[in-house]
């Protein structure tokens, strides 16, 4: 009796073993919480912030494609422009500006319609475009600036509404326990990544688009520089 009793019990055991194994698989199935689920405990802060991560996102790329065509510009184009302007075609250095929509051949184009015109004058109009080109592509770009800066203010708010969310809580039940703090913590956690992250990527593509800005401004600088060179050469 007590040794079918013992066999009884080690039997239970070893099937309660056994299914360990499938209750912890099938337990963290069902803790395990999707991107939805985590972004829907941030609470009503996370709307705000993630109309501010489209946005940054929508910036990134328009402003990306607009300084990279601004300063796509072949390699041989200042040589076949000043080729021409040697050559007294002044007509075909102006086609060949205005088959190109970079910025360098805006400048370069202003420059041509003022030969005949004093070095100084021709400077002045030449640098006057560079001017409205570089403010072409810096247009909006502002607009991550600010959300680099705005974006962790909203996460910092979403923490204070998360420890109030917390003391309201316990205020209400009276004591405290992990299911009472939980929602709140999950607010606020949530809030600071997602405000930190839209932050940072902000950030970086302010500083990333304003390096695209500097090379093209050289890019301007040095084509003008070329342009005026060829100019005094040719009437010296």
């Amino acid at each position: 009796m007590i040794l079918s009793l013992i066999l009884q019990i080690s039997e239970n055991v070893s099937n309660a073993a056994a299914n360990i194994p499938a209750m912890a698989e099938q337990h963290a199935k069902e803790d395990t919480l999707s991107l939805l689920d985590l972004i829907m405990k941030g609470g009503w802060i996370m709307v705000p912030i993630g109309l501010l991560s489209v946005v940054s996102i929508y910036v990134l790329i328009e402003k990306y494609v607009n300084i990279r065509n601004a300063g796509k510009i072949s390699s041989g184009f200042m040589q076949s422009v000043i080729e021409q302007v040697k050559k007294g075609n002044l007509d075909g250095a102006a086609s060949l500006c205005k088959s190109n929509h970079a910025a360098v051949a805006a400048v370069v184009e202003k420059g041509i319609s003022r030969i005949g015109k004093p070095i100084k004058e021709i400077e002045s109009a030449m640098e006057g475009i560079g001017k409205l080109e570089i403010a072409k592509m810096e247009k909006n770009l502002g607009i991550l600036g600010i959300i680099a800066g705005i974006a962790p203010m909203f996460g910092f708010i979403g923490t204070i509404s998360g420890v109030i969310k917390i003391f309201y809580n316990i205020s209400l039940a009276d004591n405290i326990s992990i299911g009472l703090i939980s929602g709140g913590l999950y607010e606020k956690m949530i809030t600071s990544a997602a405000g930190l992250v839209v932050g940072v990527f902000s950030f970086v593509s302010y500083h990333y688009l304003n390096l695209m800005i500097d090379r093209n401004i050289y890019k301007i600088e040095a084509s003008s520089i070329e342009f005026i060179d060829v100019l005094q050469d040719t009437k010296s």
